[in-house]
């Protein structure tokens, strides 16, 4: 047996080539604050360099063939062409790299064991080679994302062909890629899906090669796929079971998406067709493909098909704070009230640990002192819970109140402006204490941060509601991703990220994608709180001495004084 690390990358990688995006694939943000690099499914009009790998070199011995392999993965033109040159004929027809990604921390922690020894190899025949893959996620075959952290043994066959080369007989299906240049040749789209009550959409993040054009690829996914599993009993989808693509191409004229379908779709009513056009209409202009419209045809014939009225997204308002007493918005040195609420807040006579604010500012949910929380309404002070051990709470959309004690998170409740309680079920049966908790602007998408055994782990889950929009349970947790320090603050940033500010002793914000990777940054000194914004350019932190501070680059900037709390917007 021999062993060696592959350190290095494969003998005769080509340097790094450019590729022009495709115009009508391309769009950049029109509105929103200044964001710490792109807008998830949003593409640059600049050159796009897309790594190249070689096929296999002559008189390469087993190990240096797998290792090619892995390599040859960033290359995904021609369906992996380079990849399949590693393979034995019989395995190139059958081999599957769209079947998932598995994401790794870097070649150079790749390990290869060969069952021949590096002496031996001009005498056999056939060897094993197998593969130790420092994993950091996975991608399946629809799509999907998720963290997968830990070692994964891979096993290959390879046999010497008639021309004296090695090359692969048995191999596992999908490919494999380092997570420096993961982004490099993957993108991640965000599919629109309605919630229960067909008013708002919510999105579901895939990652698809680069190379392919978008509209086609997301257009696809959408119309013959189905949302992720965990987010399924919250959303659903305007596309019948019967109705898919008639063609493999999606062609963008004029900024109108032609999109011809199956026969099926003669027959629909006239909200269906215009669910189905609004749902993959916001579906292509968040995966940035530049649109005005979809047209749906059949057999040629353009179908009529409108748009419905969704739910309007309030305007962004800027900084809810507690500076000197005072309670509202804050611009500049002055801070301006806001109206119902903020009388409410100065008639409070004890110290206010936290305020989350409607979106519309008809409400606020407030925690004191006591650790009690309240619903503060027009000329109202209500207390909604008096449990002990609460976390801060989290309105949502439809006007409920979700509360839950630290150390009983599956005693989830929410609470509406009638103030009666209804228990969540299915909450987090598996963690042991929760810390933070937000609700996502869309009500369709609760996150939290939970401890599972010795984890702690950031976690988000569909919300099921009744026709009223009363919560009933929720679905099945959805791992996002593990954290190694105590959580301090949760914040929604945009409706696909989550910011996280985690270790009090070093504070950092971990910007982590639902459904795809995270980045981490140092937090300012002290941070002990965190509110949430439309974009990463919005997100806030205030430090212990009452400090707040905005992102300014990649630094953070003090921008006032004297904040006894950073309030946060429902959904946000």
């Amino acid at each position: 047996m021999t062993e060696r690390r592959a350190s290095r990358m494969l003998r005769g990688v080509a340097l790094v080539v450019a590729a022009l995006l495709l115009p009508a694939c391309a769009g950049l943000p029109t509105t929103g604050d200044v964001a710490v690099g792109l807008v998830l499914g949003e593409s640059t009009q600049d050159v796009d360099f897309l790594p190249v790998a070689s096929g296999p070199i002559q008189g390469a011995g087993p190990q240096e063939i797998v290792e090619g392999f892995l390599e040859a993965g960033i290359t995904t033109s021609d369906n992996w062409a380079t990849a399949r040159e590693f393979l034995a004929p019989s395995l190139q027809r059958s081999w599957r790299p769209a079947a998932g990604v598995s994401i790794d921390v870097g070649t150079e922690t790749r390990v290869l064991t060969s069952s021949v020894a590096s002496d031996a190899v001009e005498d056999a025949d056939s060897a094993d080679v197998q593969v130790r893959l420092d994993l950091v996620a996975i991608v399946d075959e629809a799509g999907a994302y998720a963290e997968a952290p830990g070692a994964s043994p891979t096993m290959f066959a390879l046999e010497r062909m008639d021309d004296g080369e090695w090359r692969i007989t048995q191999a596992p299906d999908g490919i494999v890629i380092d997570e420096p240049r993961f982004a490099n040749v993957f993108d991640g789209y965000p599919l629109q899906y309605f919630d229960g009550g067909w008013s708002r959409l919510v999105p579901d993040v895939r990652w698809f090669p680069r190379r392919q054009s978008p509209a086609t690829t997301v257009t696809q996914a959408l119309i013959d796929g189905a949302p992720s599993p965990w987010l399924d009993p919250a959303v659903q989808t305007a596309f019948p079971a019967d109705v898919q693509l008639a063609q493999d191409a999606v062609l963008i004229t004029d900024q109108v998406a032609e999109v011809a379908l199956t026969r099926p779709a003669v027959g629909l009513d006239q909200l269906t067709l215009s669910r189905m056009r609004t749902q993959l209409q916001e579906t292509l202009k968040a995966a940035g493909v530049s649109v005005t419209q979809v047209r749906f045809a059949v057999d040629g014939r353009t179908l009529d098909a409108g748009v419905v009225e969704l739910v309007d997204t309030p305007p962004d308002v800027g900084t809810i704070v507690v500076q000197n007493g005072v309670f509202g918005r804050i611009v500049g040195d002055e801070v301006t009230e806001i109206p119902g609420i903020t009388p409410g807040v100065a008639a409070i006579d004890q110290p206010i640990v936290s305020i989350d604010v409607a979106a519309d500012d008809s409400l606020a949910a407030a925690q004191l002192a006591d650790g009690h929380v309240y619903l503060i309404g027009d000329g109202t002070f209500d207390e909604l819970d008096s449990r002990p051990g609460l976390i801060e709470p989290s309105l949502d959309p439809y006007g409920y109140t979700w509360t839950v004690p630290a150390g009983e998170p599956g005693a989830l409740q929410a609470r509406g402006s009638d103030v009666v309680e209804h228990d969540v079920a299915n909450a987090w049966p598996n963690a042991s204490s929760i810390s933070d908790l937000r609700v996502s602007s869309d009500g369709a998408r609760v996150a939290a941060v939970v401890t599972v055994g010795q984890q702690r782990w950031v976690v988000v889950a569909a919300i099921v509601r009744d026709p009223a929009g009363i919560p009933l349970e929720l679905g099945d947790m959805k791992q996002v991703s593990l954290i190694s320090a105590p959580a301090t603050g949760l914040a929604w940033l945009g409706t696909e990220r989550l910011a996280v500010l985690v270790d009090p002793l070093g504070p950092q914000v971990v910007t982590q994608m639902v459904g795809g990777p995270g980045t981490a940054e140092a937090a300012p000194e002290d941070a002990v709180s965190i509110a949430g914004a439309r974009t990463v350019g919005g997100l806030r932190v205030v430090g212990v001495g009452g400090q707040l501070f905005a992102h300014a680059g990649s630094t953070w900037r003090e921008i006032a004084t004297d904040i006894s709390v950073l309030a946060t917007r429902a959904g946000e």
